[in-house]
């Protein structure tokens, strides 16, 4: 199978499918420094540097897109699927209506099923429903593979052969049980914010993000079994969206290090893709016993075409990969987090009105600040 890859990133669509045998014939990306290590990592793969100017794709087996999701998260403005990022996949149908690949694949946010609601997902089903494509979407959290809280929809649709709802509905798994004990396992938390966010997580860092609201780009913090606040280092950054260590490395002679933390903080995750391209080779079978009747709200998960819609009951887990404790996980020498960074937070999370804080986490957080402090 062959492949075409928009909105690339630094490649981890690219690489889950090279790991699937699935070869990528065309890359797009516009940012600079991703595009350094795409050129770096794919040699003699065809590049284009803005999909908005490219003309057409090869005939292919399977177009990718992880599209902008500045307008479709959270934290963004929050303009939908019309604004000036996120629209950009309006060029992915007009590849589509000009090469007709056989599948297409789509990764943004999960955010966007909640947004105006469910706008964005609403659009891009009846797109693919007046191309005479079959569509599945779910929601999928890369812990399934890797130690990072990182829930994204995954969207898959066909004009021919499998059933995308075979492909991303066959499996599911049940993520371990979280113990009550807080101190014995480390936590993730997103040491920029506080006040309005915190994203506390057992065993595993929050979602890698490319900003913060105190306009950071670095790992989230993990407090560690002992103690100690520690931000990872850029080389597990990287493995937590399962990256090989130094994948970004080329990326700092266009921007620095902060070019290389943003990149991973907006990269698809590649065991994800993975699992996805695997399935795709090697499709299984939905329980359709799982299927219920479309309703008004989007849920989770679904799959339908021109003739009708289904959403399905599945957790966001197609697999559990074992793997060590996160305390283990990190290789790499982590930044101890400063006295001065604990304090901010700990002032933000003081003036907090809507987060409910686990007991001794901020306990913890107060010892750790005054030991740091110590060390001035």
């Amino acid at each position: 199978m062959k492949a075409v890859s928009l909105f690339a990133g630094i490649g981890g669509f690219d690489l889950g499918l090279a790991r699937a045998g699935i070869e990528v014939e065309l890359l797009c990306e516009k940012a600079a420094a991703p595009a350094a290590v795409l050129k770096s990592r794919f040699p003699g793969v065809a590049f284009h540097d803005d999909v908005t100017t490219l003309p057409s794709v090869p005939r292919t087996d399977l177009l990718c897109a992880g599209f902008p999701c500045q307008d479709l998260s959270a934290p963004g403005k929050k303009a939908g699927i019309q604004g000036e990022r996120s629209g950009l996949v309006s060029h992915v149908f007009r590849l589509i209506d000009e090469a007709g690949p056989r599948a297409v694949l789509l990764e943004n946010v999960a955010f966007m099923l909640k947004l105006r609601r469910g706008e964005a997902i609403a659009r891009l089903a009846e797109a693919f429903e007046e191309r005479g494509y079959r569509w599945a979407y779910r929601v999928v959290d890369a812990r399934s593979f890797v130690p990072q809280r990182r829930e994204r929809v995954i969207l898959l649709a066909t004009r021919e052969g499998t059933d995308p709802a075979d492909i991303l509905l066959a499996d599911e798994a049940r993520a371990p049980e979280d113990p009550p004990d807080f101190t014995a396992a480390a936590h993730g938390f997103y040491w920029t914010e506080g006040r309005n966010g915190l994203g506390l997580v057992r065993d595993a860092i929050p979602t890698l993000k490319s900003g913060s609201t105190i306009g950071l780009c670095s790992a989230p913090a993990v407090i560690m079994p002992d103690g100690n606040v520690v931000t990872p280092d850029i080389r597990d950054a990287e493995r937590f969206q399962g990256f090989p260590v130094d994948w970004t490395k080329p990326a700092e002679a266009v921007g620095g290090e902060a070019s290389r933390w943003f990149a991973i903080g907006n990269a698809m995750c590649v065991p994800v893709a993975g699992w996805v391209a695997n399935r795709i080779v090697n499709p299984g079978a939905l329980d359709r016993s799982r299927c219920r009747p479309f309703q008004d709200r989007w849920p989770k998960a679904a799959f339908g075409s021109a003739g009708g819609r289904m959403q399905v009951e599945i957790s966001s887990f197609p697999h559990w990969v074992a793997r060590p404790p996160l305390s283990r996980f990190l290789e790499h020498p982590g930044k101890p987090l400063s006295a001065r960074a604990t304090s901010g937070f700990l002032r933000r999370a003081s003036m907090s009105k809507n987060l409910n804080f686990r007991s001794g986490f901020l306990d913890r957080l107060e010892r750790h600040r005054d030991a740091m402090a110590l060390t001035r």
